[in-house]
């Protein structure tokens, strides 16, 4: 675990904490005794970090401010670390932790080590994470409309995907190696998901805050890849995912019919949250069509 004060310039400058070990930060410390942020809004004993194998816990010792810990590989992931909170996890890999909430300097970044996943013998599933194939039933899958139901709705052009016979499960028990249904299954070899990667764009790029962009946005931004689209084509796709995500936000009512903001807020917010989108497919955006983790199909 690497921790970085603001203005480190080389190694010399960071901390560097094992598995086990404390590193303590506030306004005024002695050299060497832990991490100095020189900012009038930082209490002189603010804080501690603790390093462990799998994440990393951080304690607020102070008794009126929240910490925040984003998550800048993120769109607008974070957490709050309530005052007095002792040994709060953190899950990211990446951070920046912010320790006075008028002004983003008052902090430091953390570098943590990289998570570790589960060896799985199945291939990853349809929206790239870990897990079984999806079977091909109805209620594990959404059948694609035929190609009359709508325009642009057709594969993206590039090699065929298809479903090759399902992987033995692990040994066990029974049940293992049953293939389970993901609740969202995307196909990213269709239209659709390009409409939905370039609607997560610019939050992805780094800007949490940032307007989903319009249908006329979207359809300048596909272009490239798909010389086709059309504003039109373009938002029923979106309609088209805001039927196949049938699932609403917690907390949150599903957006009106004839709201179009509302609907492309509301399929960003989704696919980020759970992960549907992530940085790495961005690369569909450009022409590159088979996504890291290998082909996909049905």
């Amino acid at each position: 675990m690497i921790i970085i004060p603001d203005g480190a310039r080389s190694p010399a400058g960071e901390h560097r904490l094992e598995p086990g070990q404390t590193l303590r930060f506030g306004r005024t410390l002695p050299a060497g005794a832990g991490l100095s942020v020189p900012h009038s809004s930082v209490p002189r004993a603010a804080g501690e970090l603790t390093a462990t194998g799998a994440f990393w816990v951080l304690t607020n010792f102070s008794s009126a401010l929240t910490y925040v810990v984003e998550n800048p590989e993120s769109a607008g992931e974070r957490i709050r670390v309530a005052p007095g909170r002792a040994d709060a996890p953190v899950p990211f890999e990446f951070a920046r932790v912010i320790l006075c909430e008028s002004d983003r300097r008052a902090g430091f970044d953390v570098l943590a080590p990289r998570h570790d996943y589960l060896a799985h013998p199945e291939p990853p599933g349809p929206a790239g994470g870990f897990g079984p194939t999806v079977p091909d039933i109805p209620e594990a899958r959404w059948a694609a409309p035929p190609a009359t139901a709508g325009p642009g709705h057709d594969r993206v052009p590039g090699p065929a995907a298809g479903h090759g016979p399902e992987p033995a499960g692990p040994p066990g028990g029974p049940g293992l190696d049953e293939p389970l249904p993901l609740p969202c299954p995307l196909d990213r070899t269709r239209r659709y998901f390009l409409v939905l990667a370039a609607l997560c764009e610019p939050r992805l790029r780094g800007d949490a805050a940032a307007p989903v962009p319009t249908p006329g946005e979207l359809a300048r931004r596909l272009r490239g890849v798909w010389p086709q689209v059309s504003e039109r084509a373009v938002t029923w796709n979106l309609d088209y995912l805001a039927l196949k995500l049938r699932l609403r936000m917690p907390g949150a009512p599903p957006p009106r019919e004839g709201d179009e903001a509302g609907r492309s807020g509301w399929l960003a917010e989704l696919a980020l949250r759970f992960d549907l989108v992530r940085e790495e497919h961005l690369g569909a955006l450009d022409g590159e069509l088979a996504p890291p983790d290998g082909p996909t199909g049905g």
